[in-house]
């Protein structure tokens, strides 16, 4: 059984709707459904959540036979000790951590709350703003950080990568990959973050 099939057993089991469960994990609908649907995986931390609301286990959700690791680690990065702009430093730091992987920069965004959402709405109809200052303030912050996602053989991990540090999470769930002629497509969530990328079939 897949992680989004007993997560919807669970939670049915425990009696909750999905928008029941996302108001108390503090995310979207959409999330649940897509989690649901396996096009999306929630992060470590809404998983021990989850599983302690709908009275599971992380194991058991994660259990599917195979072995998984959810580590996470985090390490000191000095951008100083680099040459070119930002992003090229955390693209080198990236590469350098795994040289034997491919390492695939993606574009990350942070969903907006239902609250957030509202006065986003508010401010861009009270502005001559086409959005609004929300949605500024989450996209100013995104750009400082950068994500990869790195995939060595059968096994990918997510990478963040700041100005102080980089942290590598394997992923339990694979990412799907999408082709479109001569190029990769992804398009996931994890967590309250929404990812895309594209690069060149090898």
């Amino acid at each position: 059984m897949t992680l989004g099939k007993k997560i919807r057993e669970a939670r049915v089991k425990a009696g909750y709707t999905q928008e029941q469960l996302a108001k108390m994990l503090g995310v979207s609908r959409q999330a649940v459904t897509k989690w649901e649907a396996d096009r999306g995986m929630p992060d470590v931390e809404n998983l021990k959540l989850m599983s302690r609301m709908l009275g599971t286990s992380v194991d058991y959700l994660l259990d599917d036979g195979t072995e998984l690791d959810l580590s996470v680690t985090r390490e000191a990065v000095d951008l100083t000790a680099y040459e070119g702009s930002k992003f090229d430093k955390k693209a080198q730091i990236v590469k350098e951590k795994f040289p034997d992987a491919e390492c695939h920069p993606l574009m990350s965004t942070k969903k907006l709350s239902k609250s957030e959402k509202v006065l986003d709405t508010a401010v861009g109809l009270l502005t001559d703003f086409s959005f609004g200052m929300v949605d500024l303030a989450k996209a100013a912050d995104d750009m400082k950080e950068q994500f990869f996602l790195v995939e060595d053989g059968a096994d990918q991990s997510l990478v963040q990568i700041s100005d102080e540090f980089i942290e590598t999470r394997k992923l339990a769930v694979p990412i799907e990959k999408t082709r479109k002629k001569e190029t990769w497509n992804v398009r996931f969530e994890i967590g309250d973050r929404e990812f895309r990328g594209s690069w060149k079939v090898r």
